[in-house]
């Protein structure tokens, strides 16, 4: 067996109460049949799940003896502490991003662990993911790519998100040194992505599919009010503060925000987003 193959690695995934019981079990089973199958898989229970969800965790705990790590928070706290958690649990150095919804493709994590094999000197590898709508698996909605390489992603971290954050695996070490996850809702992930590229740290993209995500026919008209502005005002600010764009970027930046989440008509935002956002085809033979 090839060496990528056999490396250790844990998956996290924060799950919490309105999540539905067979996505969750999808989500995890598509873990649990990887390629290279996980060494550890850690649930945190981001505040009190109901009988159902805690009955699936109960039976995949129980027929997985010894695989599973499950964290608690007696209230819902949010995507960022719940993760900020769950890294700190990680018993290994490897660590795949998992949301409780969506569904891996089955050889995702081999080919994340080739790279970090092929370059160890990586910290973060993401990649493609497919949206697709709801319950319809063959519904698909669009395709996110981010940039590939390292420098390609830094740069494109001063305009927008640079990786899909349900794809992402990561060391550890790396995560702790750029000071974990922090509390930002919605970008949670750019914040982290930001303090570690601060922190030196290596990105890559590979532009395959690794994920397919599922999603609501409204979710890019969402994509907006004053939350939504605000969290996307913090991201930008600390871009300006910390050095890493100008006040002419940030304007740039700024305005769009403004424009597409604030002033825009959800439907209009909707179409927008989708357009500027997203592919409608992606070669996933290539």
């Amino acid at each position: 067996m090839i060496m990528y193959m056999t490396e250790k690695y844990s998956v996290l995934i924060s799950v919490y109460e309105k999540e539905k019981p067979e996505r969750f079990t999808a989500a995890l089973l598509s873990m649990i049949n990887q390629t290279a199958a996980p060494d550890e898989i850690v649930i945190v229970k981001d505040g009190p799940l109901g009988d159902g969800l805690d009955m699936i965790v109960d039976a995949f705990v129980s027929e997985y003896e010894g695989l599973f790590t499950v964290l608690e928070n007696e209230e819902n706290l949010g995507l960022g502490p719940s993760l900020n958690k769950g890294v700190s649990a990680c018993r290994n150095e490897l660590i795949a991003r998992m949301d409780s919804d969506d569904v891996s493709r089955k050889d995702r994590i081999e080919k994340q662990l080739k790279m970090f094999e092929d370059d160890p000197e990586l910290s973060v590898c993401g990649g493609v993911i497919r949206e697709f709508y709801d319950d319809d698996p063959d519904d698909t909605a669009g395709y996110r790519v981010c940039p590939e390489t390292d420098e390609e992603i830094r740069e494109y971290l001063k305009t927008r998100c640079p990786l899909n954050h349900m794809t992402v695996m990561y060391k550890k070490s790396e995560v702790l040194k750029a000071g974990n996850y922090q509390d930002l809702h919605y970008n949670e992930d750019y914040l982290l992505w930001i303090r570690m590229f601060e922190a030196g740290c290596k990105f890559a993209n590979l532009q395959e599919v690794l994920v397919d995500v599922r999603v609501g026919k409204d979710m890019y008209s969402r994509r907006g009010g004053d939350a939504y502005f605000e969290s996307e005002k913090a991201i930008q600010d600390i871009l300006l503060q910390d050095g890493i764009i100008n006040q002419t970027l940030y304007n740039r930046n700024m305005l769009k925000r403004k424009i597409v989440e604030k002033w825009m008509p959800a439907g209009v935002r909707g179409l927008v987003f989708k357009i500027a956002a997203r592919r409608s085809s992606f070669d996933e033979e290539a």
